[in-house]
């Protein structure tokens, strides 16, 4: 009998503990300030559930040798108290680039050589720095951030806004592993974030919206780039570039194709022989050029050409300058506004009357833009927007490989 109760006794404190360690969450929102207009949670405690179980489910993961990169100093030995929900924000009236975070510090000499292991460098002022993130040390906190540029602009926590009431988790996020909140003063949009094998999903709660048949025409006849929109999604995604069009320009639809093609660009350079003749000599070097085709439906063509203009996005030769595609050649047809490329232009497809915005991954993309070449990307298969009703869906499908995304 004693070993019966003795058993249980393990059974119920491992019971215990495996809860506390992989479910039981404090679900206090700390660090989120009162001008934030974007945040983003991190489920720390479900990413290791799911971490765990994929990596139970998969042998070849538990003999995979170490390899240099993954005998440095890691996140969890960093002298970091990582919350059970990782609080990720952006700052009114700040680049969509810039994004912060606020972690406490347990341990500062361990933080002092996490630092060192993961070459940032002490710019003498107390922010720590290297290519991509910079490290603020303030008191017993440290704050990260993908620019030092607005470390001293992050307000007051919104506890102390709203008389000592520290916000919930539960107020920005559901079942999903993470969720985006978009935070106004009228009201906040939240969007829960998935992580699937080769997939992340992001997308409005109770959403209904089925996208699948869409995506599966896409993926077939799409080489790179296909878009249809509404006026209420063009001015939804021109806010995030702080452009207005749909009210200065009268837009009301658009549509996008293109695609991407080497060529041979001719380079003519001259020479001179021993007589100080002139020569003339040709060599020829690849370019990745862009074959595309934009219409704009406006009520009102005249009201968005004098726009574009006083922008300054026309020039001389009628050439749209405000995109990278260059060269092209504006027109207007009756209430269309036509953008195309000069060497050779894209078909547009026929209209599906849907709000959505594909693009397939081309190796000519991320050979043009060097930012673009790294693994991460070149690991993505498909970026995919859809909008119907009420309803928002992201997904970014990556390529198939043996191991889930959680495990790569």
């Amino acid at each position: 009998m004693k070993k019966k109760y003795i058993f249980l006794i393990v059974i119920v404190l491992l019971s215990i503990g495996v809860y506390f360690l992989f479910f039981h969450k404090d679900k206090s929102l700390n660090y989120i300030p009162d001008n934030a207009d974007i945040v983003v949670l991190v489920d720390i405690k479900k990413a290791k559930r799911q971490y765990i179980s994929s990596f139970i489910a998969h042998p070849s993961k538990w003999f995979e040798e170490k390899n240099g990169a993954k005998n440095k100093i890691s996140v969890t030995d960093s002298g970091l108290e990582i919350p059970d929900f990782l609080q990720i924000f952006h700052l009114s009236n700040t680049k969509i680039s810039e994004w912060y975070t606020v972690l406490e510090i347990n341990d500062k000499e361990k933080l002092s050589a996490f630092l060192k292991d993961r070459k940032f460098i002490n710019d003498e002022k107390g922010i720590f720095k290297n290519n991509q993130l910079f490290v603020k040390i303030n008191g017993e906190k440290c704050i990260v951030g993908t620019s030092d540029l607005n470390f001293n602009n992050i307000g007051k926590p919104f506890s102390e806004k709203f008389r000592n009431n520290v916000l919930n988790a539960d107020s920005f996020m559901g079942d999903g592993l993470g969720s985006i909140s978009f935070i106004s003063e009228l009201r906040t949009q939240n969007f829960s974030v998935d992580l699937q094998d080769d997939e992340i999903e992001i997308k409005n709660e109770h959403n209904s919206a089925n996208f699948e048949s869409l995506i599966s025409d896409l993926y077939k006849k799409t080489q790179f780039l296909d878009a249809e929109l509404d006026s209420e999604n063009i001015k939804k995604i021109g806010s995030v570039f702080k452009e207005n069009m749909t009210d200065s320009t009268s837009v009301n639809h658009l549509q996008m194709s293109a695609n991407f093609i080497q060529v041979n660009d001719t380079i003519v350079s001259y020479e001179y022989d021993d007589n100080f003749n002139e020569i003339e000599k040709i060599s020829y070097q690849k370019i990745v050029q862009p074959d595309f085709e934009i219409v704009l439906q406006t009520s009102n063509p005249e009201k968005a050409w004098t726009y574009f203009q006083n922008k300054k996005w026309i020039n001389a030769k009628n050439q749209f300058t405000a995109i990278p595609f260059q060269p092209n050649l504006m027109s207007v047809n009756k209430n269309h506004i036509s953008i195309k490329s000069t060497r050779k232009s894209v078909k547009i497809n026929e209209t599906k009357n849907q709000n959505y915005i594909f693009i397939k991954n081309n190796p000519l993309l991320l050979s043009s833009f060097k930012t673009l070449n790294n693994q991460f990307f070149k690991d993505i298969e498909y970026l995919f927007y859809g909008n119907k009703n009420q309803d928002y869906t992201v997904k970014i499908k990556f390529k198939k490989e043996k191991l889930p995304l959680i495990l790569r």
